[in-house]
C-alpha cells in the first residue's frame, strides 16, 4: 500500500532574518515566516491535501508553522507528536553568531564545511554555557548524554532516524497521510535517507523555508515520487538559504 508523507521546513524565523546561526536556540517566526506558513496550508489545501498525523521538533518555529499551516487547512485540531529528534542541528559555539561575519573571520570555505559538510561538527558550546540544552527544561526528562554540544548532519541522520523508524513509519504504514514540520538540518538529515543522497551530494543540497515537499512512498517506504507543490518558488528559497553565509 503507497502511502504519503508531507514535509515543511518552518517558515522564516526572526533569526533566519538577522541571519544568524540558530540551532537549538529558541527563536519564533517572523512576520514573513508566519505569512509563509499561512500560505503553506493554503497551498495544501488546493492540493486537497488531508493529514492524519503530525510530527513536530520542540522548538517553537517549528510548531507555529504547523499550526499556522493547519489553521489555513482547516485542521487545526490535527493529533501532533513532538519530539527533540527532528530538532534543528545544533550549531554549538556557532549558535548567534551572524553568518556572513562568520565567513569573514574564518573563511567561507571553513564555514561551508561547519554549515553544510556530512561529518565535520562546528565548535562545540561548553556544558557550562547556559545555552546549553542540558539547562532547557524542555529536555529535562532526556539522559544529559545524549544531549549535544554540537552537531554535524550524520549526528542528526543518527539521532532521527530512530524516530522514523519508530514513530513516523508506523503511522505511514497504517495507511494515514503524515506531516512533518521540522528543520533545514532535521528535513536534510531525512531526504538524504529518502532519496538516498550521496555524504558529497548532501552538502549542496538546501531546504527552503514553507515549502511542501510531497513524498509518494511504496509498500517498503521506497520514493515512488517525490515533488514540492510549488517548484518555482522552492527553487528560489533553496537558492536563498544556499546564499545565506555568501
Amino acid at each position: 500500500m503507497a502511502s504519503t508523507l508531507v514535509v515543511v521546513r518552518h517558515g522564516e524565523s526572526t533569526w533566519n532574518r538577522e541571519n544568524l546561526f540558530t540551532g537549538w536556540h529558541d527563536v519564533p517566526l517572523s512576520e514573513r515566516g508566519q505569512a509563509e506558513a499561512t500560505a503553506a496550508g493554503h497551498t495544501l489545501a488546493a492540493e486537497g491535501v488531508w493529514f492524519d498525523e503530525l510530527h513536530t521538533s520542540l522548538l517553537t518555529r517549528a510548531t507555529q508553522t504547523a499550526d499556522l499551516a493547519l489553521a489555513a487547512l482547516g485542521q487545526p485540531w490535527l493529533p501532533v507528536l513532538r519530539t527533540w529528534r527532528l530538532n534543528e542541528r545544533h550549531y554549538g559555539g556557532l549558535q548567534g553568531l551572524d553568518k556572513l561575519a562568520t565567513a569573514e573571520q574564518y573563511g567561507a570555505e571553513q564555514v561551508k564545511l561547519w554549515r553544510r559538510s556530512y561529518d565535520v561538527p562546528p565548535p562545540p558550546m561548553a556544558l557550562d554555557d547556559p545555552r546549553h540544552p542540558v539547562h532547557d527544561r524542555r529536555y529535562a526528562r532526556l539522559a544529559p548524554d545524549v544531549l549535544p554540544s554540537a552537531e554535524c548532519l550524520k549526528d542528526v541522520v543518527e539521532r532521527m532516524l530512530p524516530y522514523w523508524y519508530d514513530g513516523i513509519v508506523p503511522d505511514l504504514a497504517a495507511g494515514h497521510v503524515v506531516l512533518v514540520a521540522a528543520h533545514g538540518n532535521s528535513l536534510r538529515a531525512l531526504v538524504k535517507h529518502l532519496d538516498d543522497v550521496s555524504e558529497q551530494a548532501i552538502v549542496e543540497l538546501n531546504i527552503p523555508t514553507g515549502q511542501p515537499l510531497v513524498y509518494e512512498l511504496g509498500p517498503r517506504f521506497e520514493v515512488l515520487d517525490r515533488r514540492y507543490l510549488d517548484p518555482a518558488a522552492a527553487e528560489a528559497g533553496a537558492a536563498a538559504v544556499a546564499s545565506q553565509a555568501g
